[in-house]
């Protein structure tokens, strides 16, 4: 398989976490994201990947897969062991829900393209960017932890084990703290987060910063 990453991208990231949980190497291919000339948005890589977007995974048989969630869980069913998904049913839809919450209402309005259009079309400066960045990321890390309030059964998000909301919340609670934000605010996420910091497949695989 061949993995098209960048090493600051947290939907990157959540990918390598689960690759490094299953124990799966792959063919790595770093694309470059920011500046005018980056390689998400040049010829080749839209002929990939239309939408000019990382990770794209490309299968042992040749197949395209985008979008971070899709391609864990289909290294999920690919690879078993360890389960990313809870088995009890309300927890497994607690985990989905977490890291479509983070995949969706967070993470959607932050990415590099998100601050080019607002600086370019609508003249908002570098302040202002990172305003809109701080407003949304606070807003969408308190409607989680108010999620997992009450509804936490172990020592991660949906029990004892690592899910894929685990896998989600990690590289966001990283962009948060390199926002400004003290993760103490969240009691949970703070203690998932330690938590989830002593496993070499998170720790090793957590989103650079932006240079």
């Amino acid at each position: 398989m061949k993995l098209y990453e960048n090493e600051i991208s947290s939907a990157t990231s959540r990918v390598r976490i689960a690759l490094a949980l299953k124990g799966v190497e792959v063919e790595a291919h770093r694309i470059s994201i920011l500046g005018v000339d980056a390689q998400n948005r040049q010829a080749d890589y839209l002929k990939l990947n239309p939408q000019g977007l990382v990770p794209a995974l490309v299968t042992d048989g040749g197949q395209l897969i985008t979008q971070s969630l899709a391609i864990i869980e289909y290294l999920n069913e690919l690879y078993p062991e360890p389960p990313l998904l809870p088995l009890n049913l309300e927890s497994r839809a607690l985990a989905r829900s977490v890291a479509l919450a983070i995949a969706s209402e967070i993470h959607a309005l932050l990415p590099p393209r998100i601050a080019s259009y607002l600086s370019t079309t609508h003249a908002i400066n570098s302040d202002g960017v990172a305003e809109w960045s701080r407003h949304w990321i606070g807003e969408g890390m308190a409607a989680v932890e108010q999620l997992i309030t009450n509804r936490r059964t172990g020592a991660f998000i949906a029990g004892d084990h690592p899910s894929v909301a685990d896998i989600f919340l990690f590289p966001q609670a990283i962009s948060a703290a390199r926002n400004g934000f003290d993760l103490a605010q969240w009691a949970n996420i703070a203690e998932i987060m330690q938590n989830l910091r002593a496993i070499p497949a998170f720790e090793n695989n957590a989103p650079a910063a932006r240079k």
